[in-house]
């Protein structure tokens, strides 16, 4: 005689076997998306004679998504119209030099950009600062550079 099992029974070991399998992919998504995650944050406000950056924030892209750049964003204010002077902001992302993102005499601009360095999978450190363009002859008055960095190896 065969040995025959009720279909309860067969229907309770799938049910397990597939919440089993279910609550396991979920534990692992988990751990990969916490890892895989961009790591944002907030730039203090950059302020100084005739230049100001607010509302910044930034993101520290994961590796494969947007080069693993760092990407950021704020507002760039020349607070003294009547200086006639220009304003930017230098981003110095890690492994390259300051790179300058330019303003608008006597107006507010909305500045959104990513840097990264080809040769590495992510970029784990950035310094900013706000500068006001004083012609050559006089040096530019800038903010001393905030430094923003993420460990990605400790996560």
């Amino acid at each position: 005689m065969a040995i025959t099992t009720s279909p309860s029974v067969t229907e309770v070991r799938v049910k397990r076997a597939v919440l089993s399998l279910a609550a396991l992919g979920l534990v692992f998504s988990g751990a990969v998306a916490a890892f895989a995650s961009p790591v944002e944050g907030a730039i203090p406000q950059l302020e100084t004679t005739g230049v100001a950056f607010t509302g910044g924030k930034y993101v520290f892209n994961r590796p494969t998504v947007n080069h693993g750049a760092f990407e950021w964003s704020g507002w760039l204010r020349d607070t003294i119209g009547t200086d006639r002077h220009n304003v930017y902001v230098e981003v110095k992302a890690q492994g390259h030099d300051w790179l300058r993102y330019y303003g608008k005499q006597r107006s507010v601009v909305k500045l959104h950009h990513s840097n990264w360095n080809g040769a590495q999978r992510y970029t784990g450190e950035a310094r900013l600062r706000a500068c006001r363009d004083r012609g050559t002859l006089r040096p530019d008055n800038c903010l001393q550079s905030k430094l923003l960095n993420y460990n990605w190896d400790r996560g």
